[in-house]
């Protein structure tokens, strides 16, 4: 089955922080996740390289806008690369494929009339760029995100009608209780439905917004940032001009953070309805990373988390797996330098450690090869087969949200578990008793077997520290999710190397 994942475009007017850091690590994992389950998967990320904070940045900046955006895109894409992101295709909006699949989407409705221009009058928050009612601002009349008052904002400007479309989506979301995730999500959205929606306004006139996709009726106007943002998720595929576009569309994942509900979940699949598209499969929807104690990160504060920092203090791998750890499925989730260390700490104890020891008993006790599994008995293969049995469980279900995290869980318990089991052989009590080598030798293929599993069912999660694992074992072939107890050779050369988790320098 061939599956498509993306993430949301990021405004690219500041540095990349830990949010995109996460939701784009994310979607890796759930990549690596469907491919171990044998399954093809294309997945988009980027930037959104219009709009007027785009635009505020381009003029502060003394650049061309060309060069400033290809600057700041690059600032994401790197990034990317260097945390292990294995995307398929980075989009960026300046690009000329985009635009014109956003001018022949725009035309197409236009021409059936349902985009209309009309004056407008209304509270324009320029942090979301998006009108706001009254409803939507907090007691002091500012926008609950950006804590700033709108602007009272006049002008003409097109429309596209929502209200038409809204008991379509209230059904939708009603027959298909599995599209938006976690269910809290989905409440929310049916109760924005409540009321009739208002008409979205599609576009921005030039004399006030000049960076987008101007309008293919209108010379006068570009696009609304969103409804050009949104349309990445099709014009990625190639929409209008793709004949496998239906075959990949059919299996669409779009990862999202909670603030951009609104607009993926009301705007975008009334987008798609229109076109006669089938709304996404899946819009997974996660939470906030908050300062430790649940502080808001604030640069003031001096609490953000910078995933460059975090990558030269810890490594790609060890900020992966915190991420994905530590995300709460409901709510908010902390994240600190402190705290990824203690995440780092956990790893190095839970696994690191553990494949250390075992590995130098190998080579000290037995000439650097897999000892034989003979003398296993129940309560060893118990062990490996629970652990294979879990991972077996977990890989047979479709990605998602809970999937992973249950990973993350499953790992660190498989760890647990398989450091209590060493603890309590005592191997290294054994191998001083030549009576004992059929007992010494069971207990550390045991280990070892159960390291090898759980190396591989770490590799969408922490890929480099995976693949180190498996090496290490004389498991070199491609990691796939086949959970095999005792599958580890007898007999193969294994391979100390150097610390999975080296000890962390403390300044």
């Amino acid at each position: 089955m061939e599956k498509y994942i993306t993430t949301p475009i990021y405004y690219l007017n500041g540095l990349p922080h830990i949010g995109h850091a996460y939701t784009s690590i994310l979607g890796d994992v759930m990549k690596k996740f469907e491919q171990m389950r044998g399954n093809s998967v294309y997945y988009s990320t980027g930037t959104d390289e219009h709009g007027q904070k785009n635009q505020h940045s381009i003029e502060a900046s003394g650049l061309s806008a060309e060069e400033f955006l290809k600057r700041q895109s690059d600032n994401f894409k790197n990034l990317f690369v260097d945390l292990g992101i294995d995307f398929d295709y980075f989009v960026r909006t300046s690009k000329p494929e985009h635009k014109k699949i956003v001018q022949e989407i725009l035309q197409n409705i236009y021409d059936r009339g349902l985009i209309v221009k009309k004056s407008y009058e209304g509270l324009y928050c320029e942090g979301c760029e998006q009108f706001k009612k009254k409803s939507d601002l907090d007691e002091n009349g500012c926008c609950p995100d950006h804590k700033v008052a709108p602007k009272a904002i006049s002008e003409e400007n097109y429309f596209f009608k929502l209200e038409p479309y809204r008991q379509w989506l209230i059904e939708h979301i009603k027959s298909n209780p599995d599209w938006i995730q976690p269910a809290k999500y989905a409440n929310e959205v049916l109760g924005m439905l409540k009321e009739p929606l208002e008409d979205l306004c599609i576009s921005r006139p030039k004399s006030r917004v000049w960076l987008g996709v101007e309008l293919p009726f209108d010379k006068d106007y570009v696009t609304y940032i969103w409804f050009d943002a949104l349309v990445n998720y099709i014009s990625t595929l190639n929409y209008g001009h793709n004949p496998d576009f239906d075959k990949l569309w059919a299996n669409s994942n779009h990862l999202i953070a909670k603030d951009i509900l609104k607009p993926h979940c009301i705007y975008w699949p009334i987008m798609l309805h229109a076109l006669n598209v089938a709304p996404v499969k899946h819009c997974f929807v996660h939470g906030y990373w908050i300062g430790e104690g649940g502080v808001k990160m604030s640069k003031s504060l001096g609490n953000v988390v910078d995933p460059v920092e975090v990558v030269n203090m810890l490594g790609v791998d060890a900020l992966r797996f915190y991420l994905i750890n530590n995300m709460t499925l409901t709510g908010d989730s902390q994240i600190s330098i402190d705290l990824l260390k203690q995440g780092y700490k956990m790893l190095a104890n839970n696994i690191g450690n553990l494949q250390m020891r075992v590995l130098k008993m190998v080579q000290k006790n037995l000439e650097g090869k897999v000892p034989s599994k003979a003398g296993m008995n129940a309560d060893d293969k118990k062990l490996v087969n629970d652990i294979a049995d879990r991972f077996t469980r977990i890989y047979s279900q479709e990605m998602s949200l809970e999937t992973v995290s249950e990973l993350a869980d499953s790992i660190v318990k498989a760890g647990d578990a398989t450091n209590a089991y060493f603890a309590a052989n005592t191997p290294w009590v054994l191998a001083k008793d030549p009576a004992q080598r059929e007992r010494f030798e069971a207990v550390v293929y045991t280990t070892l077997d159960a390291l090898r599993l759980i190396g591989c069912a770490m590799y969408p999660l922490t890929p480099s520290t995976a693949k180190k694992i498996e090496r290490s074992l004389g498991c070199c072939d491609e990691i796939k999710a086949e959970f095999k107890a005792m599958g580890l050779i007898e007999g193969s050369n294994v391979e100390v190397g150097d610390p999975l988790f080296p000890i962390l320098e403390e300044k």
